[in-house]
């Protein structure tokens, strides 16, 4: 087969109901283009079906290549597993669920001619989702874009295309805990975005819950911004600069009215939040600490069980 100009990564955990369309809408698109291309579906461990289902695509369709974990290893690292066996002068990463219309697609490669070497896609509306999803999600941009060292641009997901030039970069880049739309921004190069509506999941159930949510900014945090551990350090010394304060006037006081801040019940609410303040301290450096002793363990980010050989003059440290 020719070697492909683009490269679609789509990471795969249970989406059975998905993938015909996946492929289907994603042949359309990419043959409009008129250059080689292929396809590269990563099992994250499916149980419904789906590494089946993956099987035979590949089997009767020479531009799908099927990458298939021994478990179940998480979004971001199938996502990277793609990168790394990734064969296209352009990558395109693109969810399974078809909330990102691949249709879109177009307009990113339109982008990549122009000479961007990243070209991220910025979700103008969310149809289908709760509102708590929405605001959830507006937060946590915000949030990441005003705390962290690189700035992540606001309402992206991982759904962009990314150059060759920059997957040699990410491939370099093997932290355990993941947040690739933060290293795809850290990197630099030339990167513009691209607005698009995002659509409702076309079949089956979100495999991102709160949790999740949760445990992906977590990693985003921690893996491009210092300022938990700088917030530990803030609230303690306005603890201490309280207290100081403090001291004097209960002095005067005592001195006034002889019974002033008398009783255990101030000195157990006293104890009490220095207490809880030491202990949320103690926690976030423990995340810090955690993900210090994961890199020191130096296991492979993931382990494929069945999968084609990677490229030549790739990363081959997984």
């Amino acid at each position: 087969m020719t070697s492909p100009k683009f490269t679609v990564i789509a990471p795969i955990f249970n989406e059975l109901e998905n993938i015909p369309e996946l492929y289907h809408r994603v042949k359309d698109v990419m043959d409009r283009t008129g250059e080689p291309w292929e396809l590269i579906l990563v099992d994250d461990g499916s149980t419904d079906g789906s590494t089946e289902l993956i099987r035979k695509l590949a089997e009767n369709n020479p531009r799908v290549r099927p990458i298939i974990f021994a478990r179940n290893f998480g979004h971001q690292i199938a996502v990277t597993a793609g990168i790394d066996y990734s064969q296209g002068d352009a990558v395109i990463i693109i969810d399974a669920d078809l909330q990102d219309p691949p249709e879109v697609i177009l307009d990113l490669i339109a982008k990549w001619d122009e000479g961007y070497e990243v070209v991220f896609a910025v979700r103008e509306e969310r149809e289908g989702e709760t509102w708590f999803k929405r605001t959830t999600a507006a937060l946590f941009y915000r949030l990441i874009y005003r705390i962290t060292d690189v700035k992540i641009p606001l309402d992206t997901g991982d759904f962009r295309l990314i150059d060759r030039k920059v997957v040699h970069v990410m491939q370099q880049m093997r932290e355990k805990h993941r947040f690739l739309r933060g290293m795809s921004a850290w990197v630099g190069f030339r990167q513009v975005g691209v607005t698009y509506k995002r659509q409702p999941r076309y079949a089956g159930e979100t495999k991102y819950p709160f949790k999740k949510m949760f445990k992906l900014a977590l990693n985003a945090i921690t893996g491009f911004s210092y300022f938990p551990l700088q917030l530990a350090t803030y609230i303690g010394f306005i603890t201490a600069g309280l207290s100081v304060v403090a001291i004097p006037v209960v002095a005067i006081l005592r001195l006034i009215t002889g019974t002033a801040l008398l009783g255990q019940a101030t000195t157990l609410i006293v104890v009490l939040f220095l207490g809880g303040v030491q202990l949320i301290s103690l926690g976030i450096i423990g995340e810090y600490i955690g993900r210090i002793y994961d890199e020191a363990k130096n296991r492979p980010l993931y382990i494929v069980a069945e999968g084609p050989e990677m490229p030549a003059n790739e990363n081959k440290s997984l």
